[in-house]
C-alpha cells in the first residue's frame, strides 16, 4: 500500500490499484427525519423502473428529476428543454411532512443497482439535503446522493 500526495496505491501480486485522492469535503452520511420505505406495496425495482421510464425524458445534459415524496406516495417527474414531461407515481410507507426534492436520476439507479435486497429505504430530510438510500437489512451499507437544484 502506498500512500502519495494525490493517489493511493495498492498491489497484491500482479494486480495494481491506483485511485486520485478527493480534494475536497466529503458529505457527512445525513440522518434523516422522513424516512420513505419502498418494499410493503412496492419494491426496488418497481422504483427503479419508474426512475428508468421517467429518465428518458429528462434533460440530457442534466438528467436532473423532481421526487415529490407524500403520505404513502412517491412521484417522480422529468422535464426536457423540448417542454416534454414524464410522471411516474409508486406507494411506499410514508408518513410525514410532504417534500420535493431533486437528483440526477444516474445517481439514483446507480445506488439502487448496488442494493441486493428488495425493499429500499430513501432517507429524505428537506430539499437542499443529500438522501440516503440502503436496503433495511443491510445495516453496513448507505449510499449517499447529493440533491441538484431544478
Amino acid at each position: 500500500m502506498a500512500i502519495g500526495t494525490n493517489h493511493v496505491r495498492a498491489q497484491i501480486g500482479d494486480i495494481r490499484f491506483t485511485s486520485k485522492l478527493i480534494d475536497g469535503d466529503f458529505p457527512n452520511i445525513p440522518r434523516h427525519s422522513g424516512r420513505a420505505r419502498v418494499g410493503d406495496s412496492a419494491d426496488r425495482d418497481t422504483l427503479r423502473q419508474a426512475l428508468q421510464r421517467t429518465a428518458i425524458l429528462s434533460n440530457e445534459k442534466y438528467r436532473g428529476i423532481r421526487i415529490t415524496v407524500k403520505t404513502n406516495t412517491l412521484t417522480v417527474q422529468a422535464h426536457n428543454p423540448e417542454q416534454e414531461e414524464a410522471e411516474e407515481e409508486i406507494e411506499v410507507n410514508y408518513e410525514g411532512a410532504d417534500l420535493e426534492v431533486g437528483f440526477n436520476v444516474n445517481y439514483l439507479l446507480d445506488a439502487l443497482a448496488a442494493i441486493d435486497g428488495q425493499e429500499v429505504e430513501l432517507g429524505l430530510t428537506d430539499s437542499n439535503s443529500s438522501c440516503l438510500i440502503r436496503s433495511p437489512g443491510a445495516a453496513g451499507t448507505r449510499y449517499v446522493v447529493m440533491p441538484m437544484r431544478l
